[in-house]
């Protein structure tokens, strides 16, 4: 009989032999396989069946007379299509589950912050020359009250005022951005 020649009850001799290859190899194919793919079992089962498939198209490998058993061959094929696999694997961008997503940090577009950035820029310039400088020494380049009150040559209260009332009148000057001068 021939790979495709089919029986009596409707099934081919091909897809015979393929299953006695499938109880006779399937289990130490498989555990070599689950070792290959790091102990995941799903690949390590797709690798099987693609190994019978690659029996299936090659039935001359299977009937040789060189050795006594197939084993071998079917043992080759399988390690190549894991070094395969994780070669293809190792090529592309690793994937990223949709949990690892929903808990991702948000980061602002580049674009808004810059435009943000003009619009502080521009409200800033709307304030008094006392309160723009206290502004600038303490929010901008992140000198204390005291510090600031001693470059300025004013008293720390005072240092504290204008900087209530600078936030208060960019406030003003900048409804959006309230929650982010509180």
């Amino acid at each position: 009989m021939t790979a495709g020649t089919t029986l009596m009850t409707g099934t081919t001799t091909a897809e015979h032999e393929l299953a006695a290859l499938q109880r006779e190899h399937g289990r130490p194919l498989f555990a070599l396989l689950l070792r290959l793919c790091d102990g995941d079992r799903q690949r390590a089962e797709d690798l099987v069946q693609e190994t019978l498939v690659r029996a299936w198209q090659h039935p001359e490998a299977l009937r040789a007379d060189d050795f006594d058993s197939v084993r071998p061959w079917l043992m080759t094929v399988a390690r190549r299509l894991a070094i395969d696999a994780r070669r293809a694997r190792q090529a592309r961008p690793a994937e990223v589950g949709d949990a690892i997503l929903e808990n991702a940090r948000v980061c602002a577009d580049h674009a808004e912050r810059s435009a943000a950035t003009l619009d502080v820029r521009e409200a800033v310039k709307t304030l008094t020359p006392e309160h723009r400088e206290v502004l600038v020494l303490v929010y901008f380049q992140g000198s204390s009250v005291a510090e600031a009150a001693k470059t300025l040559g004013i008293p720390p209260g005072t240092v504290k005022s204008r900087a209530y009332y600078a936030l208060r009148a960019l406030r003003r000057v900048l409804p959006g951005y309230a929650a982010d001068l509180r």
